[in-house]
C-alpha cells in the first residue's frame, strides 16, 4: 500500500536526503508547506516543481490546506481535477477535460495537447473553435466553453505526463519508506551511491551530506579500519562501518591485497605484520600513508610516528621480500618475530585540527567531528539564518560557516576578479557569489577551511540557494 503515515510524516518535515526526487532544497521547502498525506500528493509535487508549473504551488497548497478556497469553472471540472485539488497538474487531465466536455475523442485529445505544446497560431485558433463548438453542442454555455479553453491553453503548455510523474512519485514513496523503516540500511545504501557516483567536488558535497544526515539520524559513523572495513560501507551492530574504497588513493588492487591476506592469515596486529603480508606491488608508499591520514592504522599506533616511519617501514619491507624470494631468511619470516622487533618512534601525535584535516583531505569531508561542532552554539547566535533556513529573501541576512571550496574567475566584462565559494554550518551547504567590487575588499578571506560570517541577499538559483554577498569577515570566537 501507499498510504504509510510515517512515510508522509518523513517527507513532510524536509527531511529527504538520499529520498529519490526530494532531497533538493526547493522540494524540500515544497515537502514542508504542503505536507503531503496521500500519493496523488507527492505526484503532483514532481509535476508542479519545475519552471512554469511552479506558479502554482501556492495555489496548490492553499486548497489543500482550505478545500473551500478550491473553485471550478464548472461542476464537470470536479470528477477530472478533484485529486489535485481544482489545478490542472497533468497533460492527460486537459485531455479528459476535452474529450468530456467537449468531445473529443482521445486521439483527437492528444492532437490538441500537442497543438497548444507547439504554440502555433493558426492551429491554436483552429482548436479553440473546435473545442468551444464540441462544448456548445453539449449543452455547455458559450461563455463557459471559453473560460474552460482558457484553463486547457494555460495549463497543457506546462502540464507534466501523468504516467511519469506517477513512476517518479512511486520511487520517491518505495525510498522514503526505507528510509522511515530502516534507517541504517538505507543510509548505508545512500553513502555506497553517493561514494561511486562521481568524483571531485560534487561527489565530496554528496558525501559530506549524507554524513551530516546521518548524524541528524544518531546513526553512529565508524571511520575506516584495516582490520574491519571491507570494500564499500558495511552495517557493524546498527552502526555503519566505512569503507576501505571510501580513502582516496586506495584502490581496486590495493584492497583486494588486504582482504586476501586478512583472510588467510586473520586481522593484521601491527604496521610492520601489514606490509609484510600484502603485496607491494599494489599497495604502495602513497596508499600506506592515505590509510595512515585517514584513521584505517589507528590501532597499530600514533597517525604522525607512522607518517614518519613509513618510508622506512616500507623500504625495509620490499628489501625483505627480496631476501625472502632470494631464499634468504629476514626479519618477516614465519617466525612472530616481524610483528615485535621493530617500534615506531617515540613523537607527539599530530594535533586535532591536523588529523580532521587529514581526514577531510583523504575522505573528501570530516568524519569524527566537524571543526565547527565545538563553535555551532556560538556561530548560531552571531547569523539570522541557518544555512537549511535560507529563502529567496528582499531583506539582507547573515550566515556563515567553514569554507569547503573556493573558485576565482577573471569577468570577460572589466578582467575583474570574483569567486564562488562554498560554506557549510552542518545544517547545509550554500554557494556564495562575491562580485569584483566586494571581492577587492574581501580576497583575503576567501581560504578553504576558514570560518567566516558573510552579508548579502539570498538567491534561488537552478533550485539551488544562493547567497549575494554585500560584505564578509572571519568569525571570532566570544
Amino acid at each position: 500500500s501507499l498510504d504509510d503515515p510515517e512515510v508522509y510524516k518523513l517527507i513532510g518535515s524536509g527531511e529527504t536526503t538520499g529520498v529519490f526526487q526530494l532531497e533538493s532544497g526547493g522540494m524540500r521547502r515544497l515537502a514542508k508547506d504542503l505536507k503531503p498525506t496521500k500519493f496523488t500528493d507527492i505526484s503532483a509535487m514532481v509535476a508542479l516543481f519545475r519552471p512554469g508549473p511552479m506558479e502554482w504551488i501556492p495555489d496548490f497548497i492553499a486548497a489543500k490546506e482550505n478545500p473551500v478556497k478550491i473553485k471550478y469553472l464548472h461542476p464537470d471540472l470536479k470528477p477530472i481535477l478533484a485529486e489535485s485539488y481544482g489545478i490542472a497538474v497533468y497533460q492527460e487531465q486537459c485531455m479528459m477535460i476535452a474529450n468530456s466536455l467537449a468531445g473529443y475523442s482521445m486521439a483527437e485529445a492528444d492532437k490538441l495537447r500537442m497543438a497548444i505544446g507547439k504554440k502555433k497560431p493558426e492551429l491554436m485558433k483552429k482548436e479553440k473553435e473546435k473545442f468551444i463548438t464540441g462544448c456548445v453542442k453539449n449543452l455547455y454555455s458559450h461563455t463557459t466553453a471559453e473560460n474552460i479553453w482558457g484553463l486547457i491553453e494555460k495549463f497543457v503548455g506546462y502540464g507534466f505526463n501523468k504516467a511519469h510523474s506517477a513512476s517518479y512519485a512511486l520511487i520517491a514513496y518505495q525510498t522514503a519508506f526505507m528510509k522511515a523503516k530502516y534507517p541504517v540500511e538505507f543510509m548505508t545504501a545512500v553513502l555506497a551511491a553517493e561514494s561511486r557516483a562521481t568524483t571531485g567536488p560534487a561527489r565530496d558535497d554528496k558525501m559530506s551530506q549524507a554524513v551530516e544526515e546521518c548524524r541528524r539520524m544518531k546513526i553512529k559513523l565508524l571511520p575506516p579500519d584495516i582490520n574491519k572495513s571491507d570494500v564499500e560501507f558495511t552495517i557493524e551492530n546498527d552502526m555503519i562501518r566505512f569503507g576501505l574504497s571510501a580513502i582516496k588513493n586506495v584502490g581496486t588492487a590495493a584492497i583486494d591485497s588486504i582482504l586476501a591476506a586478512r583472510e588467510k592469515e586473520g586481522e593484521f596486529k601491527t604496521i610492520y605484520d601489514f606490509v609484510a603480508r600484502v603485496d607491494l606491488q599494489k599497495v604502495n608508499i602513497k596508499t600506506l600513508e592515505s590509510m595512515i591520514k585517514a584513521g584505517a592504522m589507528d590501532k597499530f599506533g600514533k597517525r604522525s610516528a607512522m607518517l614518519v616511519a613509513s618510508p622506512d617501514i616500507m623500504e625495509n619491507a620490499h628489501k625483505e621480500r627480496d631476501k625472502k624470494e632470494s631464499g634468504q631468511v629476514g626479519l618477516f619470516d614465519d617466525s612472530d618475530e616481524g610483528n615485535t622487533f621493530h617500534s615506531l618512534p617515540e613523537i607527539e601525535e599530530l594535533t586535532r585540527d591536523e588529523l580532521l584535516k587529514f581526514e577531510k583531505e583523504l575522505l573528501g569531508f570530516y568524519l569524527t567531528e566537524h571543526p565547527l561542532t565545538r563553535l555551532i552554539t556560538d556561530l548560531a547566535k552571531k547569523v539570522s539564518h541557518r544555512i537549511y533556513e535560507l529563502t529567496p529573501s528582499t531583506r539582507p541576512i547573515v550566515t556563515g560557516g567553514i569554507v569547503t571550496q573556493v573558485k576565482k574567475i577573471v569577468t570577460r566584462a572589466g578582467n575583474n576578479e570574483m569567486a564562488f565559494v562554498r560554506i557549510n554550518d552542518l545544517t547545509g551547504e550554500v554557494e556564495l557569489i562575491v562580485f569584483p567590487k566586494v571581492y577587492a575588499k574581501t580576497r583575503d578571506l576567501w581560504v578553504n577551511d576558514r570560518i567566516i560570517l558573510v552579508k548579502g541577499m539570498a538567491r534561488e538559483k537552478e533550485d539551488r540557494m544562493t547567497v549575494i554577498v554585500d560584505d564578509a569577515k572571519i568569525y571570532q570566537k566570544t
